[in-house]
């Protein structure tokens, strides 16, 4: 198996646009008609829904299609193709935001990113609600819906509007981040949760946020976004700073206020 050239990767990149674009579609048709009591508990205020589940089942058989070499990381764990061993590897959140569906507030999307080696290459994010496809591919920039996107050049954290996420299990840490929550709410313009970690990925990418952080993620939250912001000038690390946040359960994603909000975060979580 070879890594992709920019040439195939620009193919893939497209092809994964539209399967991307159609299950955008298919959750915006479902959530017109879902009802709260089709929903499933995977454990506490971890919820599903058939509709992540179809959804997923669609996305990996497109990408099957696309890539038959790679395999799956998926958050609902609908194919059997493991990740191990093998340097290939789609990562899929056919619905991100599942709660903000379910309850139809509109902030939730499509994730799927395409990994060499532990590195995302290729990432595509959909906003459903607002009918927008973010997407990049390794060396070749990032964009919305044909207009190349860049990071935010605000380097100063009292002046940059920031994303962030709240945990709904395991809050073990719950002191430490509310510590650094508390820090940023009186340095900065202001906090906005939206749910969906791929939106606040997309939207670092796009300088609408200049920084986003979050802690208990998953690599299917990230790994499309983690593209998005690199290809678009940004930088992606752990609380330490270190190049782990695919995998590392932490995220720090911004432009020019990087630096700045990694050390904010770096000196009150241990």
């Amino acid at each position: 198996m070879t890594k992709p050239s920019p040439e195939e990767l620009d193919k893939i990149c497209s092809l994964t646009i539209e399967l991307v674009r159609t299950t955008c579609e298919f959750l915006l048709t479902e959530n017109q008609k879902f009802s709260l009591e089709d929903v499933e508990y995977k454990g506490l205020n971890d919820l599903v829904s058939y509709v992540d589940k179809e959804a997923e089942i669609m996305v990996v058989s497109a990408c099957k299609k696309i890539l038959p070499e790679a395999a799956f990381i998926t958050e609902e764990g609908t194919v059997d193709l493991a990740a191990e061993e093998s340097k290939l590897v789609w990562i899929i959140d056919p619905l991100d935001g599942t709660t903000n569906f379910l309850h139809k507030l509109p902030v939730f999307s499509v994730s799927v990113g395409l990994v060499w080696e532990g590195n995302p290459i290729l990432g595509v994010v959909g906003h459903a609600p607002e009918g927008k496809i973010y997407y990049a591919r390794e060396g070749g920039g990032a964009w919305c819906d044909g207009k190349q996107i860049f990071v935010s050049h605000e380097g100063s954290l009292e002046r940059s509007l920031l994303a962030t996420g709240f945990p709904y299990f395991n809050f073990e840490k719950m002191d430490q981040y509310l510590d650094v929550i508390n820090h940023l709410m009186k340095n900065s313009h202001g906090l906005r949760r939206m749910g969906s970690s791929a939106i606040d990925l997309a939207y670092v990418a796009s300088g609408i946020f200049d920084g986003f952080f979050e802690y208990n993620l998953s690599p299917w939250d990230v790994a499309a976004g983690i593209c998005l912001v690199r290809e678009a000038g940004g930088f992606v690390s752990d609380f330490k700073g270190e190049d782990n946040a695919l995998f590392g359960r932490q995220l720090i994603a911004g432009g020019a206020v990087h630096p700045a909000l990694l050390e904010a975060i770096k000196n009150r979580w241990n």
